[in-house]
This record gives C-alpha cells, structure tokens and sequence, in this order.
C-alpha cells in the first residue's frame, strides 16, 4: 500500500507548510542530522483544535521516523515558526532517512541543493 509521504507535529494532523532542510554528515559517515525550519507551520493553525505538539513525524510507507527536538519560535509573542532536529546515528538511519526525504521531495516539489 503507497502512503503518501507526510511531516506531522500533532499525530493524524499533516502539516502543510513546505519546510527548508538542511543535512550535515560527518566525515566518515557514520552518522548525520537533519535540520527542518518551517515558517508559519499550518501546525499553529490548527493545534487549539487538535492538541499540543507531540514531536515530529516523518511518515511513508516504510513507517514513521520521530524525534522530540522540537523548538518553537516566536515573534512578539506570536508563534512564527518551527524547528525541528532529526539525528541519524548509523548508516542505515541515514539511509532510511534518505529514503524518506526522497519521496517527500517528489511529492513536494523539493529539490537538493549542495552547498
């Protein structure tokens, strides 16, 4: 069964703002994090409705990739934004987060930029 590739704060919430990621990895490899910033995540639209933040979630068909490291920010005291952190400690962590970003990107409209 396809499961559409999907970021959730709130579980069975999928959030609709298109985040800027950025990746750093280690020299050797071995391990890696994922930086994901959202500017106006739908996520605060929504939340008095459904609930508080939970984590993040990365869900496709393969299952869900998760992670606590969720920061808030704020702007005069009105939330602006989200920033969430996603460590990959192995190779295959790395690669099963690839895998994901992968099919998020297609869906989305992504693209990887080198720098």
């Amino acid at each position: 069964m396809m499961v559409r590739p999907k970021i959730q704060f709130i579980q069975g919430t999928d959030e609709q703002t298109i985040p800027d990621v950025r990746l750093t990895k280690s020299r050797d490899g071995t391990n890696g994090m994922a930086i994901f910033r959202f500017d106006q995540p739908s996520v605060f639209d929504s939340s008095s409705e459904v609930g508080d933040i939970t984590g993040f979630y990365m869900i496709d068909e393969e299952g869900v990739l998760q992670s606590v490291d969720v920061n808030a920010k704020f702007v005069n005291g009105k939330p602006a934004g989200i920033e969430a952190k996603y460590i990959m400690r192995t190779p295959r962590e790395w690669d099963r987060f690839m895998r994901f970003m992968e099919r998020y990107s297609n869906e989305n409209g992504l693209q990887f930029i080198k720098k």
